[in-house]
């Protein structure tokens, strides 16, 4: 059974969070609920069933190796003709694209954010525009100071929150073997 108040994720270093947050802040009502993070699966099984599940991230991500990724641009996503998501996009996708693969094959039940026309797109939003203008204003404001960011992804997070409350790290599960240059 699946539960909004889990998620399987990649969240940034913490050393990136700053510009991120900074634009969070302005431009995003989860802010306070959730870390800057990009959703492999959500919803996820019950905090109750965490053991079991990292052993099957565990193995899911056993194969998979860490990679490189930059946020270098913005893009959205329209959920109709008043209300957008503002959104960073992870360059290059593709090491996304098999992670979250890889763990929604573990976990079959969890596959809400591959239901989509587009499928499983990789993203880190940063905030929502209820009209088209106030989107384009919004995006124009957030890329106006943005400087790309580069990170080494090299585990995921299980999160988890308790009633209302925010998203809190419970536990991280590593990436497989380094990539060899």
């Amino acid at each position: 059974m699946k539960t909004f108040h889990t998620a399987l994720v990649v969240v940034p270093p913490e050393e990136a969070w700053e510009p991120i947050q900074r634009i969070r802040g302005r431009f995003d009502r989860h802010f306070r609920r959730w870390m800057p993070h990009l959703t492999l699966l959500y919803p996820f099984c019950p905090r109750a069933e965490f053991d079991d599940a990292e052993v099957l991230v565990r193995r899911a991500c056993a194969g998979i190796t860490i990679f490189e990724v930059g946020l270098a641009g913005f893009r959205s996503f329209s959920h109709g003709p008043e209300s957008h998501t503002m959104w960073l996009h992870p360059e290059p996708a593709e090491g996304f694209v098999r992670l979250q693969a890889a763990v929604q094959q573990a976990f079959p039940d969890c596959d809400d954010v591959s239901r989509y026309d587009s499928a499983f797109t990789p993203h880190l939003s940063v905030g929502q525009a209820r009209l088209p203008r106030d989107l384009e204003e919004r995006l124009k404001e957030a890329s106006a100071g943005w400087s790309p960011l580069r990170w080494t992804v090299r585990e995921v997070v299980l999160a988890a929150r308790e009633g209302e409350g925010a998203f809190e790290i419970d536990r991280r599960v590593p990436l497989g073997t380094p990539a060899v240059h």
